[in-house]
């Protein structure tokens, strides 16, 4: 063997480069990568040639041409090299014998395959490298060149990375199917794909894959998967057919990038998108989205980054969303030729012609056609003759988008199965009855059997008639197995699985008898509703949820009066709630409402409770407005049906309170709280937990109502009964200590408030975890607290976490979130970052703007703290109108002696002497000076504040005696209240006029 090798050629500094032609299938193009960067890197100079062997070209010819090549030709020995054409053995041998034998020192090969191959191929002398590490497999490599295999050239900068050895796999692999071993032509689309791909600018490398159902785009991107995957670090496959279940499978990618997240679905999204936009810690990332039909869904939610995403839909609405189109029509003619000779073996060149003619070279019904017609007796020509008219048109009715052939093809296809196995024609039935796409039909065999239909019950008692409908089913590739392993840390998502076309699923499941359709969906409801794992709160179970979620529409769930299918509906729901996944909870609670209410009536008791788990999602969206239409029905309703003093409508009238509270209503709130406590005290007594929420929900209304003295009393009792009831460490008594932590600092008493909290923040982390929402809160008090204290180099850092935790936990517009971007503005103003101050300002006015409308005492306070920033750049005039704006819209809101509207006047009046109207800005700091010592106290901290300020406006009348003696008093006392060196007391002491941040609460 070694005498009929060639060296390569000397590569030293100043010679010619040596020229190795690389030819290989396209099949085994990640070989040819990885063998090609390998020669690079040692100085060769590489082409690439992808063999192709069209049928009518004899193979000797093709061969000749082959030897037209530069260098040495190096040829990449697969079954799919001698496959293409198709060409037989016995073609190869003869031509190999011809063309190559007499001259063998021209080529070089080695083996990536374990498949025979023919036996001519022995003149190549290729060396194998299958089963081996990549150092082995360059060592073989190169000897086979007679190359000396000295360590690589170190690359001048020292971070090249060239393609992965192609039989390691990325670092990070995910969904993605198995390789389609019969995959056929495509070539110019693959390649098209990779060179639109890595010609794009970061952040813009996203190609969408459109064409009709069955034309192969998922198939296509699987191939592009294993053709070009070498060059990614992270591979992940999502099913995107629609927002949950893509939320819920590119969630899953966060441990698997190593990024620390809780268990919450919305937070590892977020993690996930910007470790991705940012590249870290992978930057050769390949995200894939296949069935992504409905862009509006998913689009806001695809990253962006140095990495690429390719997408398989049907939509092209997707070049709308800054993707480039790839249109996939159906095979050429050669292509189907070749594939229906491979699935096929028995027919000639010309039938297969003749049936992908007939066939409208449609790729899923080329597959699922030649497979079972290989096997069967009948002709092409009987075959196309019941196309043509053999078979009644009606019998199956599909959109327009699919071809006549399709439909027709189909029922001759059922008929097959029908005939020999007609189990499998029941368990495709069963499949319709699920989503398209991914099937869990394990979840068929773990329900309960009892009272099953006689035909599914044999089905499903009998494994070996289960394994043959599924192999059937398979053979003629109507399905896909899939036996994948989870993604998540839940086994319960692992298991069996068949993947069914969407248009195979319509097709089947129009074509049914209306008495079977009831049969089966009532099965798929039961099978459903026994995968219901009963606790939507527990996140380790939200996996089995996501999974059950998307097959509620397609089993009709909502039309079924079955209470545990009912029940499973409510489950859903909260499991949607406390998952984060508001858009798809409320988009199943309004169906579900239409539908039973024409089902069960409109009043029928399932409706309030339904009712008060879609609230509670709108609620969550910040959607007040409508949960109050909502919820004030089902108030009225249940108090006229069961009387005021039922606890379902107690529990409805606690939503309501809650909308009014999210509304800035805060005294209608206050007086409903207030009555709803006293009806749980008169019926349950003062230690229910339901009476020590409500009173819990009493002391919330109160901090809003700024009433922080009777708020602090109540929370105060709150907390004592529930460490008393519950336990010190249960989530509600640890709640209730930050509320009252909260009090305190509101009210100034910030020692006590840091301290309780502090040690609240450490309770939640070991309790709740990091990520959880009460410690965030949590600790963005702990940081208030820190920042009221004067302690800025606390207060900074621990805000700054808050904040780009809770964007990653809730989501940029959550309540919660622009609570937390309120204080980080409000920080950045006072501490040097203007521009930053000003962007998220500018953001979270924005978006309390459209959440709440004008009129709302929040948009009026975060006017007020923008004021603040304008006079800080030196828009004086626009600040001024903002601030004056805003302290009228406070005092129509909330009255003239809230703190809210207090707070807003001693930024007003500031401004007023700014802009030179001194008389006008003392008037308003007296008057403020009067309210806030009746309301909040004479050292309370707003108070101090208006005092300070109030001796400056003194001083611009040059009324100096008065204003020395108002401002030595407030020195005192602020000196007494925060300490002689706290902050407050040194700024004022230098007389630096005070200022009001406004905070929005948690309602």
């Amino acid at each position: 063997m070694s005498g009929a090798r060639t060296p390569v050629g000397s590569t030293e500094k100043g010679a010619a480069k040596q020229t190795v032609t690389i030819s290989f299938a396209g099949f085994n193009r990640a070989w040819a990568a990885w063998i090609g960067d390998r020669l690079e890197r040692r100085g060769f100079r590489v082409v690439y040639l992808r063999w192709d062997s069209p049928a009518e070209i004899p193979l000797e010819d093709l061969l000749r041409d082959l030897k037209l090549s530069e260098g040495r030709i190096l040829i990449l020995v697969s079954e799919w090299y001698f496959q293409l054409g198709p060409r037989t053995h016995d073609e190869w041998n003869a031509a190999l014998r011809t063309v190559v034998a007499p001259d063998p020192s021209r080529f070089a090969a080695v083996s990536v395959t374990t498949a025979p191959v023919p036996t001519a191929t022995a003149v190549l002398a290729p060396v194998d490298l299958t089963n081996m590490g990549a150092d082995e497999a360059e060592r073989r490599l190169l000897d086979r060149l007679d190359l000396p295999a000295d360590p690589l050239p170190e690359s001048v900068n020292g971070t090249r990375r060239g393609p992965r050895f192609p039989a390691a796999m990325p670092e990070v692999w995910g969904g993605v199917p198995r390789r389609n071993t019969r995959f056929t032509g495509r070539e110019s689309l693959l390649n098209d794909a990779y060179h639109l791909l890595q010609s794009a600018e970061p952040g813009a490398g996203v190609v969408t894959m459109h064409g009709m159902s069955g034309v192969g785009k998922t198939q296509l991107a699987a191939e592009y998967v294993y053709r070009f995957g070498s060059e990614y670090d992270v591979v992940w496959w999502v099913n995107a057919e629609n927002r949950v279940s893509y939320r819920r499978l590119l969630a899953e990618l966060a441990p698997k990038l190593g990024l620390e997240t809780g268990q919450e679905y919305g937070e590892r999204l977020r993690a996930v998108r910007d470790s991705l936009r940012r590249g870290v810690p992978f930057a050769r990332w390949l995200l894939v989205l296949d069935g992504a039909d409905e862009p509006d869904q998913i689009w806001d939610l695809v990253p962006t980054g140095p990495g690429h995403v390719l997408i398989t839909s049907r939509n092209p609405e997707w070049s709308e969303h800054n993707s480039r189109l790839l249109d996939v029509p159906v095979y050429e003619r050669f292509e189907s030729v070749a594939f229906i000779r491979r699935r096929a073996p028995r027919l000639t060149e010309a039938e297969a012609d003749q049936l992908a003619e007939a066939l409208e070279d449609l790729p899923l019904l080329l597959d699922q056609t030649a497979g079972w017609l290989n096997d069967s007796d009948l002709s092409v020509d009987e075959y196309i003759g019941l196309l043509e008219g053999g078979i009644d048109q009606d019998v199956v009715k599909v959109s327009a988008d699919f071809p006549l052939a399709f439909q027709t093809a189909w029922s001759i296809l059922l008929n097959k199965l029908r005939d020999t196995v007609p189990e499998s024609v029941d368990l495709l039935r069963l499949c319709t009855f699920f989503a398209p796409g991914f099937i869990p039909v394990r979840l068929l065999k773990e329900m309960p059997h009892d009272a099953l239909p006689e035909q599914i019950a044999g089905l499903l008692n009998d494994p070996l008639l289960w394994n043959k409908a599924i192999n059937q089913l398979r053979q003629y590739s109507v399905v896909r197995l899939e036996s994948h392993d989870t993604t998540s840390d839940d086994t319960a998502a692992a298991g069996e699985s068949l993947y069914l076309h969407r248009m195979v699923h319509q097709i089947v499941r129009k074509d049914m008898p209306d008495e079977d359709r009831e049969e089966f969906i009532d099965v798929v409801r039961r099978a459903l509703a026994a995968a219901d794992p009963r606790r939507p709160t527990d996140p380790k179970l939200w996996s089995a949820y996501a999974e059950i979620v998307p097959h509620l529409e397609y089993a009709d769930v909502l039309n079924s009066t079955d209470s545990t299918v009912q029940t499973l509906v409510f489950n859903c729901l909260r499991y949607m709630f406390f998952s984060g996944e508001y858009q798809a909870g409320i988009r199943l609670g309004e169906r579900a409402l239409d539908t039973w209410r024409s089902l069960l009536g409109e009043t029928h008791p399932r409706i309030w409770e339904l009712t008060y788990h879609y609230a509670n999602l709108l609620r969550a969206a910040g959607e007040y407005g409508r949960t109050e239409a909502i919820e004030r029905v089902a108030v009225d309703h249940l108090r006229e049906e069961r009387g005021p003093q039922d606890l379902e409508h107690l529990r409805a009238a606690g939503g309501l309170a809650a909308d009014l509270r999210g509304l800035g209503r805060y005294s209608e709130a206050f007086e409903l709280s207030q009555w709803i406590l006293a009806a749980y005290r008169e019926l349950l007594g003062e230690q229910d937990s339901r009476t020590l929420n409500a009173q819990n929900n009493l002391g919330a209304t109160l901090v809003l109502l700024g009433r922080y003295e009777e708020a602090l009393e109540l929370d105060r009792q709150t907390m004592e009964a529930r460490r008393l009831l519950l336990r010190a460490r249960h989530p509600w008594t640890l709640y209730s200590e930050f509320a009252y932590a909260t009090d305190l600092r509101l009210l100034g008493r910030y020692p006590a408030a840091e301290s309780i909290q502090a040690k609240n923040v450490q309770e939640l982390l070991n309790v709740m975890g990091p990520n959880n929402p009460y410690t965030l809160k949590a600790q963005h008090n702990l940081a208030l607290c820190h920042y009221r204290s004067g302690d800025r180099e606390k207060a900074g850092p621990l805000l700054a976490r808050v904040l780009e935790r809770a964007e990653r936990v809730f989501g940029e517009t959550d309540p919660n979130t622009l609570i937390f971007v309120t204080s980080q503005s409000c920080f950045a103003r006072e501490n040097g970052d203007i521009d930053q101050a000003r962007e998220l300002s500018e953001a979270v006015v924005a978006r309390y703007e459209m959440m709440l409308g004008d009129g709302h005492p929040f948009v009026a306070g975060v006017h007020a703290n923008h004021a603040l920033i304008l006079r800080g750049v030196g828009e004086r005039e626009h600040a001024h109108a903002l601030i004056e704006q805003a302290l009228t819209d406070m005092t129509v809101a909330v009255g003239e002696n809230h703190p809210w509207t207090l707070g807003c006047a001693i930024n007003a009046a500031a401004l007023r002497s700014l802009v030179g109207d001194p008389e006008s800005s003392a008037e308003l700091s007296r008057t403020t000076v009067a309210r806030a010592t009746e309301v909040l106290g004479r050292t309370h901290p707003m108070t101090l504040s208006a005092r300070i300020a109030h001796a400056a406006d003194l001083r611009a009348l040059r009324d100096r005696r008065q204003a020395e003696k108002v401002e030595q008093e407030a020195l005192s006392d602020l000196a007494a209240t925060l300490g002689s060196q706290h902050v407050h007391t040194v700024s004022a002491r230098a007389r630096n006029r005070p200022y009001w941040d406004f905070e929005p609460q948690t309602v």
